[in-house]
């Protein structure tokens, strides 16, 4: 066999890790493009990662160059398959003892979604588009993540396509909603044995019944969020919406909180945040039921729309008959807050990071392309922790407890049992966690891997981290 010829070196730890995927690629032409396109992303740049950026031509003109056409051919018509590469870069997480993930954090359901332009596009459709917060023209990607304290990282990502791709529209049987999508990233993540303490999501998860019952009928724990208008089958004259519960239960000031419990979110900047939980009890929720209603808020008095969180869990709750009889681990109120928190912090930093790095600046138009930027992006996203984790003092997280408890218990050690969040003989005691809420780019720098660790500076930085201890 022909022995094959090295590609030319990417810049410093960069190489390390592109060497790891070189196996996947059957050409020079393609090992020395991979390498390419990674320094392209990762690179701090003024125009957007567009083919014809990422090959340092001009605009328009420059697409027809040789460099900018060897990287679209990359893309739409080379020959490497997108999940393998996948699934190589999840294997280098799981085997990294600096990055492998633990059963403390939480397998985040995310959607992204992306103006484009025209109707050739594949999986384009005018729908809402989270991007820019309006329905608008574009495509949109279910991703899963998985998240604790002190870092992140992309999972897998598939494609939303709308139902006017297909000839049957939504009863053709090749069409899934985002919730049916949801789920096949979450059993995929589990068959990838990635440890998780629960599956966090958004609205658009927690008010879908089949995804809810899609979880419990695999005995996977779940937080998601609510409406705040969710509401069930009620008599006349009782309160039957989750914000209705919230402001019926007695609250007379910090002095006389009734259930409410009173939580401190802290930051890695010294800054805090005084948050109160409650347990809700009504026809639908309830300790000893299979799904309980926690709300967290700043203020129960208002219940201030920004930072009032509405969750469903069917993790059972300390001392319950359920906990008794359940294979899951309980989970206090201020555990639930904790793994809430974690989806906070990838909703406003990681789309700040994939925007970074060009998640949507993709000039492709076929499936096999788009899905190929997208893994490309995930590729160097994964890098940044993979080069820097100790570039940097990342130092000790701050942390939320119950208001009066100051100590910072230490992180629960991961277990094989943590994949579903199963007991392992008691309830685990909560860990620090991080919630992030930007990332910067800071001074213009020179090279791919000082590009790569100032992003993650700006993650972290900016980052609140919440840990939780019983209240004293």
């Amino acid at each position: 066999m022909t022995k094959r010829l090295p590609a030319e070196p990417a810049p410093g730890p960069l190489e390390d890790y592109a060497q790891s995927f070189d196996d996947l690629f059957a050409t020079l032409a393609q090992r020395q493009t991979f390498r390419r396109y990674l320094e392209g992303l990762l690179l701090p740049t003024e125009r957007n990662k567009t083919l014809t950026t990422l090959a340092n031509t001009e605009p328009v003109v420059g697409a027809q160059r040789k460099e900018a056409q060897g990287l679209q051919w990359f893309l739409s018509e080379s020959r490497w398959d997108p999940q393998e590469l996948n699934r190589r870069r999840v294997d280098l997480i799981l085997k990294d003892p600096k990055t492998a993930p633990n059963g403390s954090g939480v397998l985040v359901i995310d959607e992204t979604g992306d103006r484009k332009d025209g109707k050739a596009t594949a999986h384009i459709g005018k729908q809402y588009l989270g991007g820019i917060g309006k329905i608008d023209n574009g495509v949109v990607s279910v991703s899963s993540l998985w998240a604790d304290e002190r870092r992140y990282y992309p999972v897998e990502v598939e494609p939303y396509t709308p139902a006017h791709h297909f000839e049957g529209g939504k009863s053709d049987s090749r069409f899934r909603t985002k919730p049916q999508i949801a789920l096949e990233l979450v059993e995929r993540a589990l068959e990838m044995q990635i440890p998780f303490r629960a599956v966090v999501g958004d609205i658009l998860y927690g008010e879908h019944r089949k995804f809810k019952e899609g979880l419990e009928g695999a005995q996977i724990p779940y937080v998601l969020a609510l409406k705040p208008s969710h509401a069930w089958w009620h008599r006349v004259g009782e309160v039957g919406w989750v914000e209705g519960v919230a402001l019926g239960s007695h609250w007379d000031g910090p002095e006389d909180p009734g259930e409410w419990v009173q939580l401190e979110r802290r930051f890695r900047d010294g800054r805090t945040e005084v948050w109160w939980a409650l347990e809700a009890e009504c026809a639908p929720y309830g300790r000893e039921k299979r799904s309980r209603l926690i709300v967290a808020t700043t203020d129960p008095a208002s219940l201030p729309h920004l930072t009032s969180w509405y969750l469903a869990t069917n993790l059972p709750a300390p001392g319950s008959k359920r906990a008794k009889g359940s294979n899951l681990s309980a989970a206090d109120l201020a555990e639930i807050v904790r793994l809430y928190s974690l989806r906070s912090w990838i909703e406003q930093s990681y789309k700040q990071v994939k925007n970074s790095l060009g998640w949507a600046h993709y000039q492709v138009r076929k499936d096999i392309a788009i899905r190929r930027h997208w893994q490309l992006v995930m590729c160097a996203f994964t890098f940044c922790w993979w080069a820097c984790m100790e570039s940097w003092e990342v130092g000790s997280p701050p942390v939320v407890v119950f208001k009066g408890e100051r100590s910072t218990l230490a992180r629960p050690e991961a277990s094989e049992e943590g994949v579903r969040g199963k007991k392992e003989g008691r309830s685990p005691r909560s860990s620090g966690a991080v919630v992030a809420s930007s990332t910067e780019e800071g001074e213009e720098l020179v090279g791919a891997v000082r590009a790569a660790c100032a992003l993650l500076e700006g993650v972290l930085r900016e980052a609140p981290t919440q840990g939780v201890t019983e209240a004293a």
